[in-house]
């Protein structure tokens, strides 16, 4: 469960760190729509939900399905500019059938990785953008409608909104932040140049890699997804975020430069978060009901497998099968007193089970 972006061959300079404040604005708009995602901004949440006039608040909603449950491609940009305006008109630039396609990206999630064709062409994408959008409710039906039939006049609509957004509280906010991103990004460029994109990576996030084999060289973003893209031709764009964690965004559209966005300054634990397969490892162990028995003992101190096959009457061969589950999941001490081997479960990581979970599928 991993997103592959293929860099084989691609030369150092195309791959790019950099801070965009439109990318910026819509992870902060995704904090104002989820707060409950965003513990660590409760306070920039409540104040700016308040500051908002209703009209701007209502509008926002409207439009929420570019950044609340996914973030719409175009709002991640390849080509990182000094200013929101200019990537505004960057964003201006891009053909109907792509802007719209990228914009409804709910109607096209099951087929992100093959290309949906674009609503604006195909009946069927187009119908199932209709559906999925009358289920979010009338207000999201209705503005799916209105970018369907007249895709100029929505456009401008939503660049407008960003517009006011940016008038409203974000020139504050990205005046406050840019500095930091800017900061990270020349940290990451930096180690790039000096010390090779491996390490440049492990400073963007324990949850990015980077593969090399016998077939080329990859940058893996560790996901609960699937999904795999290349970098030929284009590029890698990097964009810090500081409202960003726990998210870590990869853009890999067919057909669109790769971009990551990942947060700065993220509460990782020493030795980084724990991969989603190993999450899922942690998890299986745990839910058996054998084994919940066994960590029951195994959480109150350590026992040697005939103590706990003797307290729950099964056979020492299967403790050791269980716990054998529960060692691989990484979830088991074990040390040695004489000839006895004594098993205790670590509870210090047991008890991160829940944030661990909850940071992987928020991923």
């Amino acid at each position: 469960m991993s997103v592959t972006i293929d860099i084989t061959g691609l030369p150092q300079e195309r791959i790019v760190f950099g801070p965009s404040p439109l990318a910026e604005l819509a992870a902060a708009l995704h904090a104002l729509s989820e707060p409950g995602h965003h513990a660590r901004l409760h306070g920039w949440v409540t104040s700016t939900s308040a500051a908002l006039k209703p009209e701007l608040a209502d509008r926002l909603h409207e439009a929420d399905f570019l950044w609340r449950s996914t973030r719409s491609d175009i709002l991640l940009p390849a080509r990182p500019r000094e200013t929101l305006a200019e990537e505004l008109d960057d964003l201006d630039r891009m053909p109907d059938e792509r802007y719209v396609a990228a914009a409804l990206e709910i109607s096209c999630a099951s087929q992100y990785d093959t290309g949906a064709p674009s609503p604006l062409v195909d009946a069927r994408t187009r119908e199932r953008a209709l559906e999925l959008a009358a289920a979010r409710g009338p207000r999201q039906s209705a503005f799916v409608r209105r970018m369907l039939a007249d895709p100029p006049a929505v456009r401008a609509w939503i660049r407008r909104l960003m517009e006011d957004c940016d008038q409203a509280f974000f020139a504050e906010t990205w005046q406050r932040v840019r500095v930091q991103l800017a900061a990270d990004a020349r940290h990451k460029t930096e180690l790039l140049r000096r010390r090779g994109l491996s390490e440049a990576l492990a400073a963007v996030s324990s949850a990015v890699s980077l593969q090399e084999n016998g077939e080329g060289t990859a940058v893996v973003v560790d996901k609960l997804s699937s999904g795999s893209t290349s970098a030929a031709g284009s590029g890698l764009t990097f964009l810090p975020t500081a409202f960003g964690w726990p998210h870590l965004l990869a853009l890999h559209a067919p057909g669109w430069q790769p971009v990551v966005q990942y947060p700065v300054g993220s509460p990782e634990p020493t030795g980084g978060a724990p991969s989603v397969e190993t999450v899922k490892l942690r998890l299986e162990a745990v839910a058996h009901p054998m084994r919940m028995r066994l960590c029951r003992s195994l959480a109150r101190g350590s026992y040697t497998t005939s103590e706990l096959a003797d307290t729950y009457g099964i056979t020492a061969p299967e403790v050791s099968r269980h716990l054998a589950v529960i060692r691989r999941a990484g979830l088991l001490t074990t040390r040695r007193r004489g000839r006895y081997v004594l098993h205790q479960l670590d509870v210090t990581l047991v008890a991160r089970l829940g944030s661990d979970f909850l940071e992987g599928v928020l991923r």
